[in-house]
């Protein structure tokens, strides 16, 4: 479980944000969290192989494919297919790996602890900005 101070720290530090499962349509949640955390002075970098950019950001199939260092990826995604993208996290050397809001696969949040990733389940990115860091 994450406490605050290190929700604080992660949001605090984490200033590129790969988004897995980012979706262009404005109603859907990983659009609109992904827009906010942008208003908020995040570099945001979309992760679906079914686009070409989202947000004005380009669009990468995987998160071995962005050519620069990510520092958190967040995850719009099933728990089921968590685990690979966790280990795909590591192997691309971002800090944290956060599982949105109806996201908590234990096993992906394993694989981060153990290569030394900050990981959050079921939490969402927004609201805890939102709620820690606005002033």
């Amino acid at each position: 479980m994450s406490t605050d101070d290190t929700l604080r720290r992660i949001l605090k530090n984490c200033k590129t944000i790969a988004v897995v499962g980012l979706s262009p349509e404005w109603h859907r949640p990983s659009h609109f969290v992904a827009k906010y955390m942008q208003e908020q002075g995040y570099h945001i970098i979309p992760v679906n192989p079914k686009h070409e950019s989202i947000l004005g950001e380009r669009c990468y199939a995987r998160l071995e494919d962005i050519p620069e260092p990510v520092d958190m990826v967040d995850v719009f995604r099933r728990p089921e297919d968590v685990p690979p993208i966790a280990a795909s996290a590591v192997a691309i050397g971002a800090k944290c790996l956060w599982q949105q809001l109806g996201v908590a696969s234990q096993e992906a949040d394993t694989v981060a602890r153990a290569a030394g990733l900050d990981s959050v389940m079921d939490r969402c990115v927004k609201v805890e900005h939102a709620r820690l860091l606005s002033t």
